[in-house]
């Protein structure tokens, strides 16, 4: 898929926003995409995790035999790219505020895991994610996300693959441009504010 169509697809079913966004990594921006509304779709989500998976070099498919995605954003994505890649798909909530695997999902010591994601900011939340799935002994091989919003500057530690990136601008609290911060921000995530 080219970035047009893929952008056509967000646009398509109202998952490019405007406004005034908090972001699940504190910083704020004027554009958010809820990447549910564009997973809803399951002829979508399994379109997209195809175009997703083809972006990955022919050997880490081969050798991917899990996907983890971290909860909520993810499970969806995860859950298709376990599909186009022919693998278990599994997720990483936060009980208690860390990642960990729950619901008698379990990890061999040594599954070459993809790590996938909605959405990538800051690589935050999927360098908490890679953490959780080391640590349950899973070996990350790769992580891959629909969307890399950092522009390709998120460094998560293993190679990471998205199916577009864009640079939306993002802002720390006390940075945000006077024009954007007379409008009060919204949270659409799905991490408590």
């Amino acid at each position: 898929m080219q970035d047009s169509e893929i952008l056509s697809e967000f646009r398509a079913c109202g998952a490019l926003l405007e406004g005034h966004f908090l972001l699940s990594s504190g910083r704020h921006s004027a554009h958010y995409l809820q990447c549910a509304r564009v997973l809803m779709d399951p002829m979508r989500a399994t379109q997209l995790a195809s175009a997703l998976a083809a972006t990955l070099p022919r050997d880490v498919r081969q050798q991917i035999n899990k996907v983890i995605s971290p909860a909520m954003g993810g499970v969806i994505i995860g859950h298709e790219m376990g599909r186009a890649l022919g693998v278990e798909a599994m997720f990483v909530e936060r009980p208690t505020g860390t990642f960990e695997l729950r619901r008698g999902f379990s990890l061999n010591p040594g599954d070459q895991v993809l790590m996938v994601e909605d959405v990538v900011t800051t690589g935050l939340s999927s360098r908490e994610a890679i953490k959780a799935i080391e640590d349950a002994g899973g070996v990350v091989i790769a992580a891959a996300a629909l969307v890399d919003r950092s522009g390709g500057s998120a460094d998560l530690g293993v190679p990471f693959h998205a199916l577009i990136s864009l640079s939306f601008p993002t802002y720390a609290p006390g940075e945000v441009p006077a024009d954007l911060a007379k409008t009060p921000a919204i949270k659409p995530g799905s991490r408590a504010a």
